[in-house]
Parts: structure tokens; C-alpha cells; sequence
């Protein structure tokens, strides 16, 4: 009895030892390769806002010092300038730049409103947007904000003059359409390029540190924020390999954005014409009636 005793013993033990080390490297392998990150709160004095514009379902993001009250805007929507100045008025800013991450298609920047009705801040887009603007933006180049500053990584693909704005002291990049929440922009008109987009996310915004948010220019589902340990790993385009993700590109079969009206024999795009002079097109029409 005693020896049947020792050999369930030693069986249970040798069970127990494979169980520990399949759990272990498990374990092992959701650290090593998960998508939860550790939260890194933003400095007290930088100011952070996310709006919204329900119709093309734009994110616009205000960022300020709050101590010097220097602020940008990154990606207005013109319907909604009213509603960006006044919250700039009411919080006692003073906007430096309105910074575009490319050229729209589905909506009018509020760019040249904003200029209009905050007299004194400056546009700023890429210079290989192919658009107008006071700063026309080089890589690395530093959009500075009282003692706060983005970096412009260029992130081509979706268009030719797309860019991510990084701020590294609080873990944060701006992502444009290039990359979007479990997903990205089309890459089938505007000068895109889905193997140009795909090396620039791996590149250029999936080697960032794995806990930084990533904010995007839209979201389609309700979602707010990603992370880059997410994207790496959830994203159902980019996670894949090159070949899969171009193939999946090339097979989405997009209507056409809704500021492009597509009749019988004409193509009309609305929103590509008007933020290539920086959003004051509408403006300037208007004008040339009275």
C-alpha cells in the first residue's frame, strides 16, 4: 500500500510540476506580450480636452499650460468653431496654433474660422499635405505651448501628408487617421498607400513605449482612447502581416466619404478643396455673395 501510495504521490507531483510551469510561461507570456499598461496621469499643468463632432465622428483636441495659458487645437471641425471658441474664452486662454494632422476629406477643417474669430493664432499643417497654412510643418519640427511641446512624426499612408503629434512627458500621440481605435484610414485615395501606411505605423507609432494613449482623429464605436501594447497586439488590420493587411486593404470596398458627392458622370468633393486653403473656402464663398 505504502509503495502505491509513493508512486500517486510522485505521478501528482510530477502533474503538478508541468502545471506550474505551462502556468507559469502563460502567465510569462500575458505580461511579456498584454495589453493592459500601467496609467501615466498627465502633469498638473497641462491641460487636456477631447470634443466631438457627432456628425463625421472628428475627435478635436484642446491642449494648454495652465499656467501661461498658451493652448492648441488639433483637428476643428468648422461647425463646431463657435463652440471651441467659446470654451477657449471661458478658460481664460489664448490659442497659439490650430494644427491639422492632414487634409480632410470627410469634413471642412474649422481652421480658417478659428483664425477669423481668434485673431492671432496660426495654422499649421504638413508641407507634404500639399495645403496652405501660416506653418507648414517638417519632421521632428516642435509645436511649442508654454513649456509644453509635440513632435511631428510624419505618418504617410492614409495621405501623403499625414502626421502623428507626440508628447512624450505625458505618454500621449495624436494619431490622425493613420491609425485609428482597432483599425486606420483608407488608403485608396489622396496619394494612399497601404504598404507606406503599414511601415509607417510599425515604424513610426508601434515603437513608441507601450503605455503611451494614442488618440485618433475618429471613432466610429464610442471609443475614446487606445494604447499602443493594444494596437500591436487587437488591431485587426495592423497586427497582421504585410501581405495580409494590404490584402485587406484592397478589399474594403469604401463608399465614398460623405463630403464627396459621387453623381452619374462627376465626381464633387466638397471638404479636400476647401482645407487646402485651410478651411476658409466656405468662408471666402460666403463673402463673395454680399
Amino acid at each position: 500500500m505504502n509503495v502505491l501510495l509513493n508512486k500517486l504521490n510522485q505521478q501528482l507531483l510530477r502533474l503538478a510540476g508541468k502545471f506550474f510551469q505551462t502556468g507559469h510561461i502563460l502567465i510569462g507570456n500575458y505580461h511579456q506580450h498584454g495589453t493592459l499598461t500601467e496609467h501615466i496621469s498627465f502633469s498638473k499643468d497641462f491641460l487636456f480636452q477631447q470634443l466631438f463632432d457627432p456628425v463625421s465622428s472628428t475627435y478635436t483636441y484642446l491642449l494648454a499650460d495652465i499656467n501661461n495659458k498658451e493652448a492648441i487645437l488639433i483637428d476643428p471641425v468648422i461647425e463646431w468653431a463657435d463652440r471651441d471658441k467659446t470654451i477657449i474664452e471661458e478658460l481664460g486662454l489664448n490659442l497659439k496654433y490650430v494644427a491639422n494632422t492632414h487634409m480632410h476629406a470627410d469634413h471642412i477643417t474649422g481652421t480658417g474660422r478659428l483664425k477669423s474669430l481668434l485673431p492671432g493664432c496660426r495654422s499649421m499643417i504638413s508641407r507634404n499635405s500639399g495645403a496652405e497654412a501660416d506653418i507648414l510643418l517638417e519632421p521632428r519640427d516642435r509645436i511649442k505651448f508654454g513649456r509644453h511641446y509635440l513632435v511631428v512624426i510624419p505618418t504617410p499612408g492614409h495621405t501623403e501628408g499625414c502626421v502623428t503629434y507626440v508628447c512624450d512627458e505625458q505618454g500621449i500621440a495624436f494619431t490622425g487617421d493613420a491609425l485609428l481605435i482597432r483599425g486606420c484610414g483608407r488608403t485608396d485615395f489622396q496619394g494612399g498607400s497601404s504598404e507606406i501606411l503599414y511601415k509607417s505605423v510599425h515604424e513610426n507609432i508601434f515603437t513608441l513605449p507601450s503605455h503611451y494613449r494614442l488618440y485618433p482623429a475618429h471613432d466610429y464605436n464610442g471609443r475614446t482612447v487606445t494604447t499602443v501594447a493594444e494596437e500591436k497586439i487587437l488591431n485587426p488590420r495592423l497586427s497582421k502581416s504585410l501581405n495580409e493587411f494590404v490584402n485587406i486593404m484592397n478589399n474594403l470596398n469604401l463608399p465614398y466619404p460623405k463630403m464627396i458627392v459621387v453623381n452619374t458622370n462627376t465626381v464633387s468633393d466638397k471638404a479636400v478643396p476647401a482645407n487646402k486653403v485651410c478651411g476658409v473656402f466656405e468662408i471666402n464663398k460666403k463673402k463673395g455673395k454680399q
